[in-house]
């Protein structure tokens, strides 16, 4: 029971703590607040002020238990003192007793139902992978670290510094039951805003529509941002309606706020800069606004482009080239999130959403198939205007299809709903009530997809830790079992290179992911070359050509093509027989990726310099030679999976023009050579890795099984299929 008092301690003082920021910054703009209403908008704009306070705190490595404690006793303090605890504002118009029972009866069920999922121990599939994962690590750290190695760490984490606040003091839990705080405050919104603008049986209908869909429900008892950010852009749309310049602050630092917490609310900023313009006509709201703003966002561009070299990590990296996300990669990565592998066709969509939900990981309930009646609602000024914020906050949709990234726009596509079928009221009841039935766990188990992401039953003993945290996280499958293999049979400081996410939370060590980070496709890559017949650099592109006095050469590829990637595992030039030596003085160039052009030049089988970029014509991998040199051919020992790549050679004096040495190479293949599987482990201790873990469905793992003793591994521990070797 102890446990529970540090758990429910941590959510409850970070969410204590930012409802009193908020309310003493809506307080001193004396913001024209509805009394029902206050309460949801000071705790998203307190959000933002602890996040941006926690990110200062961390920056400057006081990212500690008794710094959190001392500043919340402060501002809680602060806030009793200005009296911020009372009641403030007038009172919305009244909600008839009925419709508070329709609303209240449901809301309690589910707030139970879910704050008790929120104690259970977290084991979220990206909560416990590098959600909670990054933020322990900067707990252990007291503060940033760079972290050049997982592409996650260089995301806006607006919400993980609350989790970053409440996991000092409750740990992983408590980081959950804070995000289940946005979904608690999310309803009570809704039915504010509808309520002030009119149509309080549409709100009714469309904070259940909202609260009782299983994707809020298993979303916002996680520790995800995807419900943070729902609550904070609906948070930031009520302020606007009210369309006055004081809370022009508050409106700036929400919208900076949902670039904070999630990169695809970058149009909250656009959007409600021009709505505050549209509003006052003045151009000093827009700049209040557009600065609070720009205070938000600039802290997570700066970090980027000092750790990474790009502000908006892990996108755009064609256009901010660095060494730590290869551009192949990116590419990879977003055609991915636009097609799920398990959708068949995208014409399964509008049922994944709502009744199967597997494909897509998760889905909003059966009632969601009435959403187009919803465009009824354009008939009326607000219905137009939930429409035009319906239509910005699920533009990024498109880059995403999980059923997840609509959760920004679906409360205002709940009120339309409510809106279009509040003309019925009885028939408006009937759905919401009926919704909430079918979004029970027990009743959505029944139609939906056997794997949906979504609630199940709740133990509570678990939740409320009567049966041990171990047990419950050791029965949600194998990756907290194999985050506590890798903790226990490996010493500190030890790199631990993984094909495949596991619960990093839940250990102190590195886990390398192999696609996470350039260095990790690079160590990936090593490790499969021996078993790749494609991957081994056994072809040789001789250039030959009268011998003459150069300074420069370079290999330069000529085609263009998709999905080839050009690579060259060795440069080597030559007079005659004899090979130049590699001299310190000599200087190497390559376009992209000049960071890796030494894989080429380190007579190493096992590693080669690789554009990580599709074929274009102009890619160049280029030597200087520091003086001139005579030389009469160049070798270049490829390997073979890139059957569209097309390489010229050419060359320069001391000054002067590049000019074509030889237009096409001698090609032939060399015999492979022996030992690759050795000198791969000797590739990867060279690169500071110390042990690997494979699964058993992972390339390569039954090699490594039967081969070990080949390979120079020893396997120290199993767990569920996951094996944790030691490179000896």
């Amino acid at each position: 029971m102890p446990q529970v008092f540090y758990i429910l301690f941590g959510a409850l003082f970070t969410v204590a703590v930012s409802l009193a920021l908020g309310k003493l910054l809506l307080r001193a703009l004396a913001a024209p607040l509805p009394r029902q209403e206050e309460h949801a908008a000071a705790f998203a704009a307190g959000s933002a002020c602890l996040s941006l306070i926690v990110f200062l705190l961390s920056a400057a490595h006081l990212a500690r238990k008794g710094v959190f404690l001392g500043l919340g006793a402060a501002i809680l303090a602060l806030a009793i003192r200005r009296g911020a605890h009372r009641p403030h504002g007038d009172p919305l118009p009244p909600l008839g007793r009925f419709w508070k029972w329709v609303f209240g009866v449901p809301y309690a069920v589910f707030g139970l139902l879910y704050l008790l999922n929120a104690l259970l121990p977290e084991i979220s599939p990206d909560g416990s992978s590098y959600h909670l994962a990054i933020v322990a690590g900067y707990l252990r750290a007291r503060g940033f670290t760079p972290i050049t190695t997982n592409m996650y760490a260089s995301l806006s984490h607006g919400v993980d510094l609350l989790f970053l606040f409440a996991f000092a003091f409750g740990r992983h839990s408590a980081a959950a039951l804070v995000h289940c705080a946005f979904l608690l405050a999310l309803p009570p919104a809704i039915l504010g805003y509808a309520r002030r603008q009119g149509f309080p049986a549409a709100g009714v209908c469309a904070a259940l529509l909202v609260f009782c869909s299983p994707i809020f429900g298993i979303d916002g008892v996680s520790a995800y941002n995807d419900v943070a950010l729902a609550c904070v852009v609906f948070t930031l749309w009520n302020l606007l309606q009210l369309r006055d310049a004081r809370l022009a602050i508050p409106i700036g630092l929400l919208a900076g706020f949902g670039y904070a917490i999630k990169y695809t609310a970058f149009l909250a900023v656009p959007f409600a800069l021009a709505l505050v313009f549209f509003h006052a006509r003045k151009l000093r709201p827009v700049l209040m606004a557009g600065g609070c703003a720009l205070l938000m966002i600039a802290p997570w561009t700066i970090k980027n482009w000092i750790v990474v070299s790009n502000p908006v990590s892990p996108f755009f990296n064609s256009v901010f080239p660095n060494p730590y996300v290869h551009v192949s990669f990116e590419k990879s990565y977003t055609e991915s999130m636009r097609h799920y592998d398990d959708l068949k066709s995208y014409r399964d969509i509008p049922l994944e959403l709502t009744v199967r939900g597997g494909a897509l990981g998760g889905l909003l309930g059966p009632a969601w198939l009435l959403a187009p009646l919803g465009l009824l609602a354009l008939r009326s000024p607000a219905g137009r205007q939930l429409a035009l914020a319906a239509l910005v906050f699920g533009l990024p949709y498109a880059a995403n299809i999980g059923t997840r990234f609509l959760l920004p726009a679906a409360p205002f596509l709940a009120l339309m709903m409510g809106l279009a079928l509040s003309s019925w009221q009885p028939l408006a009841v009937l759905i919401a009530l009926a919704h909430a039935v079918a979004s029970w766990p027990p009743v959505m188990r029944r139609y939906c997809t056997p794997l949906a992401w979504g609630l199940d039953r709740t133990p509570v003993r678990s939740a409320l830790r009567l049966d041990p945290e171990e047990s419950f996280l050791h029965s949600k499958g194998p990756r907290y079992g194999v985050a506590r293999m890798i903790e226990r049979w490996t010493p500190p400081g030890q790199m631990v290179l993984a094909m495949n996410q596991i619960a990093a939370a839940y250990t102190t060590r590195e886990v390398l992911v192999g696609y996470q980070s350039a260095l990790g496709e690079t160590l990936r890559q090593i490790l499969y070359t021996p078993l790749m017949e494609d991957a081994i650099p056994k072809g040789r592109l001789r250039f030959r050509f009268a011998s003459q006095p150069l300074r420069e050469i370079r290999a330069v590829q000529t085609a263009r093509g998709e999905p080839d990637i050009w690579s060259v595992g060795e440069l080597r030039v030559y007079q005659g027989e004899r090979e130049l030596p590699r001299a310190p003085h000599w200087r190497l160039s390559a376009r992209p990726n000049p960071w890796d052009v030494q894989l080429a030049f380190d007579n190493s089988p096992l590693t080669r310099w690789r554009s990580w970029e599709t074929l274009y014509p102009g890619m160049y991998l280029a030597v200087d030679f520091g003086r001139i040199e005579p030389i009469d051919s160049v070798l270049l020992e490829c390997s073979r999976d890139q059957y569209k790549a097309m390489v010229k050679l050419e060359g320069r004096g001391e000054s002067g023009p590049w000019r074509e040495l030889s237009p096409a190479p001698e090609d032939w293949d060399a015999p492979a050579e022996f030992g690759l599987r050795r000198g791969a482990i000797e590739e990867l201790k060279a690169r500071g890795i110390g042990y690997v873990l494979l699964f058993d469905d992972d390339f390569g793992a039954q090699d490594f099984r039967t081969k070990g003793a080949v390979w120079g591994v020893t396997q120290l521990a199993e767990y569920y299929g996951a094996r944790l070797y030691r490179l000896d």
